[in-house]
C-alpha cells in the first residue's frame, strides 16, 4: 500500500507526515506536488498541515481547486483511505469531501500547544488501535481551527457516529460540541485539527498519534490484500 502525502505552496508539515507514515510506521510513500493531475499506483492519500497559498480568501480554499483535487476525490469515491491534519481537514471541507466548516478562532489568536482529546468513535477505520474513549494528547496550532455546521448537519454527525475526536479539559478554539475530528459516512475520510504526526515517539512529548496510523495500515491494508 503506497501513500501520498500532497505538498502545496506553503505545507509545513509535509515532511513530519512523509516522516509519520514512512519512517516511523514503515509504509511505503512519497511526496506529490499540487500541480499534478495523477495519483496512479498510489492507495491513500495524506494532506499536512500548513498555510496552503498563504491561506488567501479562506484556509484551504484556494488548495481545493488545485490540479491534484480531482484525483483526491477519486481515491475518495473509490474507498481509499485520505486523511487531512490541520490545514488538511480544512482542504478537505473546503472541497466538500467533509461536511462543515472552519473559520477563525474565538479567541482570534494563533494557539499551539499539546491538547487533551477524546476518541469519541473508535469503530471507524482510522481508530481501531484506541480504546473507547480513550483521552489522548497531540499538539495542535492553527488559527482558523473552530469547526462550524448548521443543525442538520451537526444531527446527521450524531445519527452516523462520524464525530471521531472532541477537545477535553478545554475548548481551543470555540468548535461546537468541542468537535476536533470527522469522518465521511463512507468511513475512509478523515479530518482533524490536531496532528497526529507529531506525535509518533516519546521523546517528541507523546506517542498516541502512532495509534491513528497504525489503525489505518491495519484496517486498509486489510481490505487491499482481500482485494489483491
Amino acid at each position: 500500500m503506497k501513500f501520498a502525502v500532497i505538498q502545496f505552496p506553503g505545507s509545513n508539515c509535509d515532511f513530519d507526515l512523509l516522516w509519520a507514515i514512512r519512517d516511523v510506521m514503515g509504509a511505503e510513500a512519497e511526496f506529490v506536488w499540487h500541480d499534478e493531475t495523477s495519483l496512479s499506483g498510489f492507495d491513500g492519500v495524506l494532506i499536512p498541515g500548513g498555510f496552503s497559498y498563504g491561506d488567501y480568501l479562506r484556509c484551504g480554499a484556494i488548495a481545493s481547486f488545485a490540479n491534484i483535487m480531482p484525483e483526491i476525490k477519486r481515491l475518495a469515491a473509490e474507498g481509499k483511505p485520505v486523511f487531512g491534519t490541520c490545514n488538511g481537514f480544512q482542504i478537505l471541507v473546503e472541497a466538500g469531501l467533509l461536511p462543515g466548516v472552519l473559520i477563525r478562532n474565538d479567541s482570534l489568536k494563533f494557539v499551539s500547544k499539546w491538547q487533551t482529546l477524546n476518541v469519541l468513535n473508535k469503530q471507524t477505520k482510522f481508530t481501531t488501535e484506541y480504546g473507547e474513549n480513550e483521552v489522548i494528547n497531540l499538539p495542535i496550532a492553527h488559527g482558523e481551527g473552530k469547526y462550524v455546521a448548521d443543525e442538520a448537519t451537526l444531527v446527521e454527525l450524531k445519527a452516523n457516529n462520524q464525530i471521531v475526536f472532541t477537545y477535553e479539559n478545554g475548548n481551543p478554539n470555540g468548535s461546537v460540541d468541542n468537535i476536533a475530528g470527522i469522518i465521511n459516512k463512507e468511513g475512509n475520510v478523515l479530518g482533524m485539527m490536531p496532528h497526529p504526526e507529531r506525535a509518533m515517539e516519546d521523546l517528541l512529548g507523546g506517542s498516541d498519534g502512532a495509534k491513528l496510523f497504525a489503525s489505518v495500515l491495519k484496517n486498509f491494508v486489510k481490505v487491499e490484500e482481500v482485494n489483491a
